[in-house]
């Protein structure tokens, strides 16, 4: 019988052989690093690919400037601890000499694009790592493990090639890049059970905590720079932790009394809504909205 343990290492084994694989192929590979979890599973993996050697490529970080601080001295802690090198894209930069203009609803997530678009172009990368996985959205399960991107960066479904037993082809013309997802085949509690198993840090958001927080759509959103709470929104202190993180205008907090990794799996497995479905305004503009985004050069 086939046991959640096995499962495990079929997936480790199964995402350091596509680490390896692009160190092979590509030239000049990144790794987008948030500080959350399925991006701090992404570089624990790549440091398992290629121990004892350094991780052979740098991190890159497309910042909103809309963050929480837990998470951003968490990023910083990671690159210090593991003598890691990050890039980081700013959309503060672009906003601030025009190339980008702010949303009237507030969210930065959707002007991630550009500076990512320009990162890649600018350093030259040819494969970019994400921590994408096919249960987090539909438009994510369209995606294969090697995604190729045409040279303005942009997804297209038609182009996408089969991947039979662990074939990648990562070809690709000059000006275009690929990209990686090595947790395609993992889901969010695939994801608890290993971080459990091999005891990875995370920010202390991904865990029960008091914040004081407003209800707008159903979600409960946290005050901070990105304004809120609009008249008619209270503050209220409650018991809540993060199943995702991103954009703080548009991240909801759940209700939870998980304050340790157990309880968090326990959680998760009596779920029936993906993380981004729970706590994602942005992924609610419309029902293609990901997938728009995608199309640009997102994610």
């Amino acid at each position: 019988m086939t046991t959640a343990l096995d499962t495990l290492d079929r997936l480790e084994s199964e995402a350091i052989h596509i680490f390896r694989e692009v160190a092979g192929e590509f030239d000049r590979p990144v790794i987008l690093f948030s500080g959350g979890k399925d991006s701090t599973l992404l570089v624990h993996l790549a440091i398992k690919a290629f121990w004892p050697a350094p991780v052979p490529f740098p991190l890159l970080h497309v910042d909103t400037g809309h963050n929480f601080d837990e998470v951003i001295e968490f990023r910083d802690r990671v690159v210090a601890r593991h003598g890691l090198r990050l890039e980081v894209a700013r959309v503060q930069d672009y906003l601030d000499d025009g190339r980008l203009t702010e949303r009237p609803d507030g969210t930065r997530n959707p002007l991630q694009t550009v500076p990512l678009l320009d990162a890649i172009t600018e350093h030259r990368f040819d494969a970019v790592f994400g921590g994408g996985r096919r249960d987090e959205e539909r438009a994510r399960a369209k995606e294969r493990i090697f995604s190729l991107r045409n040279a303005f960066g942009q997804w297209e479904p038609r182009r996408q090639r089969p991947e039979l037993w662990n074939l990648y082809n990562g070809r690709h013309r000059a000006g275009e890049h690929v990209r990686v997802f090595p947790l395609s085949n993992w889901t969010e509690l695939d994801v608890w059970r290993y971080i459990a198993r091999e005891r990875i840090e995370l920010p202390s958001i991904y865990y029960a905590h008091r914040r004081e927080v407003y209800l707008r759509d159903g979600m409960w959103l946290a005050e901070g720079p990105w304004g809120g709470p609009r008249e008619g929104e209270a503050l209220v202190e409650k018991t809540v932790r993060y199943r995702t993180v991103g954009d703080g205008s548009c991240t909801g907090a759940v209700e939870s009394d998980a304050a340790d990794i157990e309880a968090v799996i326990a959680e998760v497995s009596a779920s029936r809504l993906t993380e981004r479905g729970a706590t994602r305004a942005d992924d609610r503009l419309s029902e293609a909205a990901m997938e728009d985004r995608k199309r640009e050069g997102y994610f």
